[in-house]
């Protein structure tokens, strides 16, 4: 059969790794007469602008499997009934019958859309998705490609904004994370601490919203203690109101990308006013999701094994499933992948636990730590005198 692959969402620095995998292992089924790759998601599948897959070099797809990126381009665009309808068009004009999509919840959707579309319209298509976010905020699966990469950088930026703090302290630094409404990766910060005093010394959650003044006195308690306070905050997170602190909020019409556009920056100056005490904020932002030397070695072996497994699904006569990580053991680490519905996954995300979460909603508590620490390098401590 003819196949196509196509990825939605923002891309990860691992995503090129589950294309890696799908192209491989299709190389090795005979069911395959051709896989195709859209450019830039959805878009390039009404526009028919695509690539052919399984003749590029496999020393080609060996090092693209390691860059950070989407080389196919990805999209956000919504797509209408009528799109639904011109998808099929162009599949029946090309003979596709498997539809291999790479995302995140929302992207799950669109598969299961076009999956209904399919079956309503007598066409056959097996649909299969691969599964990608930072966000960690899929159901089902223990965790996501692509969410322990930039976890990992996170950490690590925790721990060297922290050492930058603590030789002249700010005195207060905010650190904004990625992540719109679930605290995963803010959560992974905690990694970044060895010592009582490491930083982050504190660690807010979207699942938590929290108002300022909490904010002000939990990190006034930190800067008496040590003179400093390094605050790790999602750019997600919201006051008790629901608000952004009066942050500039970007696309603020849209219940599913609205988000502030300069939450740490207001967090620092609004801290730096409550308290009388400079304060700063940095933001490395999309650096996080796609920095190549930062993305872990398990993170792209599972990412290419999800693509890889999604090619022997479609080659099993499977549709309308998205793979799956399941974790087999924490200690010594070792994982399997499995197929679940995508009912069961598209739309709906996966929050951070309430008990991983402290008391105080400042912290992570120890079955995060014991979740996470599996997937992400230890974060070296840097020495002192």
């Amino acid at each position: 059969m003819n196949a196509i692959v196509a990825h939605g969402g923002g891309p990860t620095s691992v995503i090129n790794a589950s294309l890696a995998g799908l192209v491989e292992t299709c190389r090795e089924q005979a069911s395959f007469t051709a896989l195709y790759g859209a450019r830039f998601g959805v878009r390039g599948l009404l526009d028919e602008q695509w690539i052919e897959l399984l003749g590029q070099d496999p020393q080609l797809m060996e090092r693209i499997a390691r860059s950070p990126g989407s080389v196919l381009g990805s999209s956000r665009q919504k797509l209408s009934e009528d799109d639904y309808g011109r998808i099929l068009q162009v599949f029946a004009r090309k003979s596709i019958r498997c539809f291999f999509y790479t995302g995140g919840n929302g992207s799950m959707n669109t598969a299961l859309q076009i999956a209904h579309f399919s079956k309503k319209s007598g066409y056959d298509l097996q649909i299969i998705g691969i599964p990608k976010t930072i966000d960690n905020d899929l159901r089902v699966t223990d965790h996501t490609p692509g969410y322990a990469s930039t976890a990992h950088f996170f950490a690590v930026a925790a721990r060297d904004v922290g050492e930058d703090n603590r030789s002249l302290p700010s005195p207060i630094c905010v650190l904004e994370v990625l992540g719109r409404n679930a605290g995963w990766i803010v959560a992974a910060t905690a990694l970044a601490r060895k010592r009582d005093d490491d930083a982050p010394h504190l660690i807010y959650f979207p699942e938590k919203p929290v108002s300022l003044e909490r904010i002000a006195a939990d990190v006034d308690a930190v800067y008496r203690r040590l003179g400093r306070a390094v605050v790790a905050v999602c750019e997600g997170q919201l006051d008790e109101t629901g608000a952004t602190f009066g942050a500039d909020v970007d696309r603020a019409g849209s219940s599913v990308h609205r988000l502030a556009s300069n939450l740490g920056h207001t967090l620092a100056r609004l801290l730096s006013e409550k308290l009388g005490v400079r304060a700063r904020a940095e933001k490395p932002g999309l650096f996080g999701r796609c920095c190549g030397p930062l993305s872990t070695q398990l993170d792209r072996e599972e990412a290419w094994e999800c693509g890889s497994a999604a090619a022997r699904a479609a080659a099993q006569g499977h549709s309308a499933v998205m793979v799956a990580i399941r974790r087999e053991c924490s200690v010594p680490y070792r994982s399997s992948t499995f197929l679940v519905p995508l009912e069961d996954v598209a739309r709906i995300e996966r929050r951070l636990p309430q008990d991983w979460i402290s008391s105080e909603a400042n912290d992570v508590t120890q079955s995060f730590l014991d979740y996470v620490s599996p997937l992400i390098p230890d974060v070296e401590s840097y020495a002192r005198l």
